[in-house]
């Protein structure tokens, strides 16, 4: 790690306080030039534990910068995770408040409910498999913390990948009676397609962005657990999100979600 531990507690509050008054600050990486990947996580974990501390539990993990395009323009080789908190959580049934997100915007996704703990390394597309309880139609709203999203790979796992909320469809498929990777969503925003695609649009196969989740997580002495949420990557356009704006999205042969901001 490049910087010392003062100057981690420092970014630490400064994502906190963002986080919790909606606001926007500078990006870190200008102010901490020197950071690496490796500080960023553990600022980021050092957020979680904040946010623990307040009250709120892990209730899974998401995988961001899963498309190449992505990767590309953030200049790196590999995607990236983040926590899901309690407090993000929302039902199909709430309305979202606006006013408690930065800058959101939103993303179609599949997400696996576990039924058994998946440690790395070594985890196989076979393994998750046979832990996966079931697959479920998604949103992500992703919201940046950093200003106008000026982000570099450092500053979004800092601020835990962007993560903001997520919304889970009712409906509940089993792995074995869908191909995930060919499998298509259509999005829509107030009525009126926005975005389409496919499975494969996030490492070429969902199963393949939470192997690497799993794997990468082992690496650092962490696992997945039985009845946590994975979040496996976008699988169409990210979109921004206005006040009053009514999200729904479709994936073939796993069902529907809706969301709706206030």
């Amino acid at each position: 790690m490049n910087l010392s531990e003062t100057k981690i507690n420092d970014l630490v509050n400064q994502l906190y306080q963002a986080w919790e008054s909606a606001c926007q600050i500078q990006p870190i990486t200008d102010s901490a030039p020197n950071i690496t990947v490796e500080d960023a996580y553990q600022i980021q974990l050092k957020l979680m534990a904040k946010r623990i501390a307040q009250g709120e539990s892990v209730v899974g993990k998401k995988i961001g910068i899963t498309a190449k395009v992505v990767m590309k323009m953030l200049g790196v080789d590999q995607p990236d995770f983040g926590h899901l908190m309690s407090g993000m959580e929302f039902q199909e049934s709430q309305s979202l408040p606006f006013n408690k997100f930065c800058q959101p915007k939103g993303e179609g996704e599949i997400a696996f409910l576990l039924k058994k703990d998946l440690k790395g390394p070594g985890i196989t597309r076979d393994q998750i498999i046979d832990a996966t309880e079931c697959v479920m139609p998604a949103f992500e709203i992703v919201d940046s913390r950093i200003q106008d999203w000026n982000i570099k790979i450092q500053d979004t796992v800092a601020d835990n990948a962007s993560a903001g909320a997520f919304v889970i469809g009712s409906s509940r498929t089993r792995l074995k009676s869908i191909d995930l990777a060919t499998c298509g969503i259509v999005l829509k925003k107030n009525g009126e397609i926005i975005g389409t695609g496919t499975g494969a649009a996030t490492l070429d196969h969902p199963l393949n962005a939470v192997a690497w989740l799993a794997n990468t997580l082992g690496s650092l002495g962490m696992s997945l657990k039985a009845g946590e949420i994975i979040l496996s990557g976008s699988l169409s356009v990210m979109f921004p999100i206005k006040s009053g704006d009514n999200l729904e999205m479709e994936i073939e042969g796993m069902g529907k979600t809706v969301c709706h901001f206030d």
